[in-house]
């Protein structure tokens, strides 16, 4: 029946020739008016745990609305030789997303305004995002402005159709060149980073070109990226797992945000590969909880990185990953993901990530009610 349920849903996603493509769903990144919804009608009523994951965004220096603007600037750098005004776009674009969340979530309008302040500076200044690692520069702050853009451009009619417009260059002109190659020689959390940023501004930009580029390297991308290239194999083994923990979780929940982005679409892309990503979610955070795990040696797309041993390094501090991906499958799609939901519930309820690397406070905009899994 689930056999059958999968081809069904890939038979749905093909595009007939000649057929025109469906309009993208607004706001549809990683939340949508349905989600927003549910969230305030469970904050309203004092429920649990959106309450308590409320208050670790609502306490947040960067969710603050007399948070101070520290951009903007013409050029950014990324690079580990020295990078210039980086630190500056991370926390202003942490501020831009967070601000957002809350106009949306309390209808305080200071939100919004700061929101819409630090998205119209950047905009209206931001040139260049360049360096060595200009890919990691661009897209994990780049994925919280265009966050941050789309909930505003779509609920808050003070931010004008001029200033979203010009947010819209920015994203295409200054961050997109800077990703639009993704990063296929090196590890898999830059291509997974530059793949969900490139899937988020061609929602933004109702660029259908831009979010099938992305779509298409989830599938069948040449670099570490793509899902068969970062899940490695059907038992869940990452193509990060012999390096460190903290850059494997990195490099699954960017494909988890992409996949979310494309479930606001009406594309299932958390199905593919019989629920490919779900194993890597299980795996690491099954090694991340003590347990052992599976290990074949491996060597990525590129030849450079040769591991010998499930790493070590960084096991057992978990990210503020687990709970929109464990909600997805356990609660929207009935399949149990029990390791996964451990992890959510040891560091429930979430905060904010490190640095821009994760959205973020997946407890209060994720959680989803026990009776949402679909037969």
């Amino acid at each position: 029946m689930k056999c059958l349920l999968a081809v069904c849903l890939c038979l749905l996603t093909l595009t007939v020739p000649g057929a025109a493509e469906p309009a993208f769903s607004h706001p549809g990144l990683l939340h949508g008016k349905a989600d927003l919804d549910r969230i305030r009608e469970k904050l309203a009523r004092g429920g649990e745990p959106w309450k308590s994951g409320f208050e670790r965004l609502r306490t947040h220096r960067q969710s603050q609305a007399d948070y101070r603007v520290r951009g903007p600037f013409a050029q950014v750098i990324r690079d580990p030789k020295g990078s210039s005004q980086l630190d500056e776009l991370v926390s202003d674009g942490n501020a831009a997303y967070q601000n957002a969340l809350m106009w949306c979530l309390t209808g305080n309008e200071p939100h919004a305004r700061k929101a819409a302040e630090i998205l119209n500076v950047w905009s209206g200044t931001l040139r260049e995002i360049t360096g060595k690692d200009k890919e990691l520069g661009a897209s994990l702050c780049g994925f919280k402005l265009v966050n941050a853009a789309e909930l505003l451009r779509h609920t808050y009619p003070g931010w004008s159709q001029t200033q979203s417009e010009r947010c819209g260059r920015m994203l295409r002109e200054a961050v997109y060149p800077a990703i639009r190659n993704f990063a296929t020689f090196a590890n898999g959390n830059w291509d997974t980073g530059c793949l969900k940023t490139i899937m988020a501004i061609g929602v933004y930009l109702d660029d259908r070109e831009l979010f099938n580029q992305a779509v298409n390297y989830y599938r069948q991308g040449a670099g570490n990226g793509s899902l068969a290239h970062y899940v490695i194999n059907p038992a869940g083994q990452c193509q990060e797992s012999g390096r460190d923990q903290q850059h494997t979780q990195l490099g699954l929940a960017h494909l988890a945000e992409a996949c979310e982005i494309a479930w606001h679409q009406g594309l299932d892309i958390y199905g593919e590969q019989d629920n490919r990503l779900r194993h890597g979610f299980e795996y690491t955070a099954r090694y991340n909880l003590g347990q052992e795990v599976p290990f074949q040696k491996h060597t990525d797309t590129t030849g450079k990185y040769r591991h010998q041993a499930v790493a070590q390094a960084g096991r057992g501090n978990l990210r503020p990953i687990f709970e929109m991906v464990w909600n997805h499958y356990e609660r929207r799609r009935g399949i149990p993901s029990p390791f996964t939901r451990q992890a959510a519930e040891k560091i429930r309820p979430e905060g904010a990530a490190f640095s821009a690397d994760h959205p973020g406070f997946g407890t209060l905009m994720f959680s989803l009610p026990e009776q949402t899994a679909q037969p």
